[in-house]
C-alpha cells in the first residue's frame, strides 16, 4: 500500500503542531485543504487518524502511520546523503527520559543532519512509546528489545538521595530511620516515578509513605533538595558538586541507586541514523557507569 507524500505531510503536521490551522501555515496551504488531505488519508485506511481536539492528537492508528512518514523521510534523506544530493533534514522523534536529557544525552545529538523531535518520558515507560508506533528510537530501563527493534546497553545512571543540611538536621538528626522517612517530606518527579519508593524499600525492608512535592524537573530536583524542599534521588553527576561543598548531604552516601538504561532504535529506520547510535553509545561511555 503506498500513500500520497502531500497527505502524510499533512498529517505529520497536524499532530507535531497540533492544529490544521498551524499544518496550513507551515505547509503554504489552506486548513480546507489540510482538512481535506487528512479526510483522504483517514478513507484511505477506514478509520480516524487525529482526534480534534485543542491540541489535535493522535488515534493508535495516527500515531503509527506518522511514524510510517517519518521513517521513510529519514531514509530518503540517508539516500540523498549517500549520493550527495541536496535535500532538507528529516525529522527523528525519540523518547528520552529526563535525567539523560539534564546529565549527558543533548551532545550526543550534535553534528548529524537530523532534526529531533523529543517526548520525555519516565525510563521505565518509554518503551512504551516505541510499541505504540510514536518514535523511532527511545533510551528505556528494559534491556529486553521492543518487537521490531535492537537494543544497546548503555550503562548505569547512579542516583544518590540528597537533601540540604538543615533538612537533615530537621528530619534526620536521630538516624535515617523508616520513622524519619515516614515524615519527611520527599521529592517525586511525577506520578509514574517510582524511583525515590524503590530506593526506600530497598534500604528500610519496608514501604513507608511518606508526605510529597511533585516536581518535573531534573534541575527543580536538584534546587528544591538544595533549598530544603524535600529530600530526592539526584543523578550523581548533578550533585557531585554540591556534595562535595557541603550544600548537599547525602543520606546513605553507602546506598546509591542504579537504573541500567538502554538505547532501542526501530530496525526499518537502524541504517539511516547509525552515526546517532554510535554517537549515543559514546556519551554515555562517559557518563553512565559501565555495565
Amino acid at each position: 500500500m503506498s500513500f500520497d507524500p502531500s497527505q502524510l505531510a499533512a498529517l505529520d503536521a497536524v499532530l507535531r503542531l497540533g492544529s490544521f490551522d498551524a499544518a496550513a501555515a507551515e505547509l503554504y496551504v489552506t486548513p480546507s485543504a489540510i482538512s481535506q488531505r487528512i479526510k483522504a488519508l483517514e478513507d484511505r485506511v477506514g478509520g480516524a487518524l487525529v482526534v480534534r481536539a485543542a491540541p489535535c492528537i493522535a488515534t493508535p492508528a495516527g500515531a503509527r502511520l506518522a511514524r510510517h512518514a517519518g521513517e521513510v523521510r529519514l531514509l530518503e534523506a540517508a539516500l540523498a546523503r549517500d549520493l550527495e544530493l541536496p535535500g532538507t533534514p528529516a525529522r527523528l522523534r525519540l523518547a528520552i527520559n529526563a535525567d539523560s536529557l539534564s546529565t549527558w544525552f543533548l551532545p550526543a545529538l550534535i553534528g548529524h543532519d537530523l532534526l529531533f523531535d523529543i517526548a520525555v518520558d519516565d525510563e521505565s515507560h518509554s518503551a512504551d512509546w516505541l510499541r505504540r508506533g510514536e518514535v523511532s528510537a527511545a533510551i528505556t530501563a528494559h534491556a529486553r528489545p521492543v518487537q521490531g527493534c535492537d537494543a544497546f546497553a548503555l550503562g548505569r545512571m547512579r542516583y544518590v538521595a540528597t537533601c540540604a543540611p538543615g533538612f537533615y538536621e530537621r528530619f534526620f538528626a536521630e538516624g535515617v530511620t523508616t520513622e524519619a522517612f515516614a515524615r519527611a517530606p520527599m521529592l517525586q518527579f511525577n506520578a509514574k516515578d517510582a524511583l525515590q519508593h524503590d530506593w526506600l524499600r530497598r534500604i528500610t525492608g519496608q514501604a513507608p509513605t511518606p508526605p510529597l512535592h511533585r516536581l518535573p524537573s531534573s534541575q527543580g530536583f536538584v534546587d528544591a533538595a538544595r533549598l530544603g524542599l524535600g529530600w530526592g534521588l539526584n543523578p550523581e553527576p548533578m550533585v557531585r558538586e554540591d556534595l562535595a561543598q557541603g550544600r548537599l548531604v547525602a543520606l546513605r552516601p553507602d546506598q546509591p541507586q542504579e537504573v541500567a538504561l538502554h538505547w532501542q532504535v526501530n530496525r526499518l529506520v537502524a541504517g539511516a541514523v547509525t552515526g546517532l547510535t554510535a554517537a549515543v553509545r559514546r556519551a554515555a561511555s562517559t557518563a553512565l557507569v559501565p555495565v
